[in-house]
């Protein structure tokens, strides 16, 4: 018995030790991630008061309190970012998945300088709206084109044309997707009553606002079941082909199948394609899939770095904002019924000479570009998954295209392990501190990163993993384990 409680004081002891030498490497760590950035830092304090900003305390975690500020940019090219302490930062965020070409590429540098030098007109029409709604027409095969401010502009105006199309009310849409801050696409899904009804996420959105919303599980044959039985209620299902949380998951027999039921019952198909337009093939993920949306919303990356949103879609959806074709010279006139929309930035000049040089090189190019891309992505996915099996890393990735990120936590039980969950978390600190800037848990490659960049990504990845790994913060290697460091050849 007392020989048990020695073993037992022992480890305890240890288990103390252990505590003591992870809190006193995170202190120093802070001190010197803080110190590197001490100026984002100071600038996120001194603002607090007059700016209200939800980046500023996004993912916050108590233990990394003085570590939670966004870094500052100051300058960017290519696939780098420079923030203002002088940091150079490779950028993996790119723009939140707009800079496809990497920062201030040259042809959008022209187009936004040739625009300025003719002045910034609203009002009249934007001399190039026409013709870039012609080229988003024939990359995307839709039939007529609107633009909005932003994405959330554009998804909402999807859904009121779908509404006034059909003239039913209810939607659909499915857990882990994003729409927007719209107050009508903010909703989650009931618990523990397999009500599809759901419920708002936050608080000052009215409960009769999301009423008509069914939220349904994506990518699962039940959700199918659920629109079978509200068939004649639908105006729309609102869907993201493969969301930015779960780029794993890639349901294409799902979407036509979606896409069968919905053609049958008379509800409009919307593809929300913010994230994933353009950068996953020209045609974005209809022609990925196979699957003809009637409607399908853009942004990100056709706005070329300045703000845009799309609104693209079948003529008997699209006549509802302006009443349809008609002609000069003869009896013709707008007949389709319209409902409303507007915007003063719409058709921002900027904003539509940036599109312009985009879709422009963007058909120029053609599905070479991210054929190419989406290549280069597989394989430094797969490396990086092959260092974290070796490694013994409880974290796996997947990408969609050249969206990458987590696809799930953990072997042998780790995916419950609150410790190693943090250390995870940890670690895009440590990425951050050696000049790798992430967006969460992933990101995006863009045209602009090099062999070199994905080189120096993989090797600060590996030195964080063993710095944390050392520091106690990850699980030993096992006996039987190799480490996979010295092994992983990642050149392309």
């Amino acid at each position: 018995m007392k020989q048990t409680e020695t073993s037992l004081q022992k480890a305890q002891t240890q288990s103390k030790e252990s505590e003591n030498s992870c809190q006193q490497y995170l202190e120093a760590f802070i001190a010197g991630y803080n110190n590197r950035t001490k100026i984002s830092k100071q600038i996120a304090q001194t603002y607090r008061p007059v700016l209200a900003d939800p980046r500023v305390s996004e993912g916050f975690n108590l233990p990394f309190k003085e570590m939670c500020y966004p870094i500052v940019g100051k300058r960017s090219q290519g696939s780098r970012i420079w923030d203002i302490d002088g940091n150079e930062y490779i950028d993996l965020m790119m723009g939140f998945g707009v800079n496809l070409f990497g920062h201030n590429p040259p042809f959008i540098k022209a187009a936004l300088a040739e625009q300025l030098e003719q002045g910034i007109q609203l009002g009249p029409q934007s001399e190039f709206a026409g013709e870039v709604a012609e080229l988003i027409c024939q990359l995307t095969g839709m039939e007529r084109v609107a633009f909005s401010n932003t994405g959330t502009e554009a998804v909402m105006t999807a859904i009121r044309l779908a509404r006034t199309a059909t003239g039913r009310n209810k939607i659909a849409l499915f857990s882990g997707s994003y729409h927007g801050h719209f107050d009508g696409t903010l909703v989650k899904a009931q618990t523990g009553d397999g009500n599809p009804r759901g419920v708002a996420i936050a608080p000052g959105i009215p409960p009769n606002i999301v009423e008509d919303v069914l939220v349904l599980d994506y990518g699962n044959p039940q959700s199918l079941e659920v629109i079978e039985a509200h068939r004649q209620e639908l105006a729309a299902i609102l869907v993201v082909p493969v969301q930015t949380m779960r780029p794993d998951l890639q349901p294409k027999m799902f979407l036509q199948q979606l896409r069968q039921l919905t053609k049958e019952s008379g509800i409009t198909l919307i593809f929300d394609e913010m994230v994933i337009g353009f950068r996953i093939h020209p045609g974005g993920a209809q022609a990925w899939f196979d699957v003809e949306a009637d409607i399908a919303t853009y942004g990100k990356i056709v706005g070329g770095g300045m703000p845009i949103g799309v609104i693209a879609g079948k003529a008997l959806y699209m006549d509802a904002i302006d009443g349809g074709m008609w002609n000069y010279g003869d009896l013709s006139y707008p007949e389709a019924k319209t409902t409303f929309f507007a915007g003063t930035f719409c058709k921002h000049p900027l904003a539509i000479a940036a599109s312009r040089a985009v879709v422009k090189h963007l058909k120029t190019q053609g599905p070479a570009l991210q054929q190419q891309l989406n290549q280069r992505t597989s394989q430094f996915v797969a490396a990086l998954n092959a260092y974290f099996e070796e490694d013994e890393v409880p974290i796996r990735m997947a990408n969609f295209g050249s969206l990458f990120g987590p696809a799930t936590l953990g072997h042998s039980g780790l995916a419950g392990n609150s410790a190693v969950s943090q250390s995870i978390n940890l670690l895009r600190y440590h990425l951050m501190y050696r000049g790798v800037l992430l967006l969460g848990g992933g990101g995006y490659l863009s045209t602009a990163h090099t062999n070199e960049d994905i080189d120096c990504i993989i090797q600060a990845v590996k030195d964080s993993v063993a710095e944390l790994r050392s520091a106690g913060f990850l699980p030993p290697l096992s006996s039987n384990s190799s480490n996979a460091s010295s092994k992983i050849n990642h050149s392309k």
